[in-house]
């Protein structure tokens, strides 16, 4: 269905898969809710939110910023009356950059001092691709999208440091004019590709071997197309070692209530 023909998208079915999540569906977020954005979660210590932002405005492609909550707070203005602690289907709790627990929700875990940044994720422009006739072999193959860690290294801030993180999508060549077209008109999460081809050229080895998600089968003439992905923050806990973080879990995102068309330029 064009954009153009499309119809209005029901709040209700971004309220729906936050109530499935809440109930205990884990499933990835890709394809679930369309029309509506989906944004990355990070929480972190209070005494570590502006090295946090730092690092989010100095690596705006990784790390689009779409909100950021008060200290303690569980609400978003994306979302009214959601709860971050419990309306994602999956979460990952840090200590000292190693992963202690990935919880259905973080009720038990949560502090009030942490500072919670949602980041756009490029789910949200998806649509954008199928309504181009851009084919989406993650959710064809009814998998989570793939996810790498390159040899690209984020500016710092202060003491967060790390890699890139990058999304992978399969595009036939007759389509990747239109791809590119597409995500980058929705700068807001994550834009244009970083990068067409060789995975050689971010120091990607083996795409049947991705760092997060699943792996994702290539017709004959798919062109590897890799997008700035939000789990950069998560390769930066990793790598900086913070005493406490919570992050969403790879390909399970924060469904808002926002609408794609909102983060559109044009």
């Amino acid at each position: 269905m064009s954009r153009e023909t499309r119809t209005t998208p029901s709040i209700r079915s971004a309220k729906k898969a936050r109530a499935a999540f809440r109930a205990g569906d884990t499933s990835p977020t890709a394809g679930r809710a369309e029309g509506f954005t989906q944004a990355n979660l990070i929480s972190v210590p209070a005494d570590w939110a502006y090295e946090m932002l730092l690092f989010c405005q100095r690596n705006p492609k990784p790390c689009p910023v779409l909100d950021v909550t008060d200290a303690g707070s569980w609400g978003t203005p994306l979302a009214p009356g959601a709860d971050l602690r419990t309306d994602l289907p999956l979460y990952r709790v840090w200590e000292h950059g190693e992963l202690t627990a990935e919880p259905t929700d973080v009720v038990d875990h949560w502090r009030d001092d942490l500072v919670t940044f949602l980041i756009g994720c490029s789910f949200t422009f998806e649509w954008a691709l199928a309504d181009a006739g851009v084919p989406l072999r993650h959710i064809e193959q009814g998998r989570n999208v793939p996810m790498y860690v390159t040899d690209r290294p984020c500016r710092p801030a202060g003491r967060l440091h790390g890699p890139m993180v990058v999304s992978m999508r399969p595009v036939p060549p007759g389509r990747l004019a239109d791809a590119i077209r597409e995500s980058s008109l929705m700068p807001a999460v994550h834009g244009s590709p970083v990068h067409c081809g060789d995975p050689g050229g971010l120091g990607i080895e083996h795409l049947g071997r991705p760092d997060f998600g699943d792996a994702v089968a290539l017709e004959p003439d798919d062109i590897p197309v890799f997008w700035a992905c939000g789990v950069t923050p998560q390769a930066a806990v990793m790598a900086s070692r913070p005493p406490f973080a919570i992050t969403h879990a790879p390909g399970r995102m924060f469904v808002t209530d926002a609408r794609d068309e909102q983060y559109r330029v044009v």
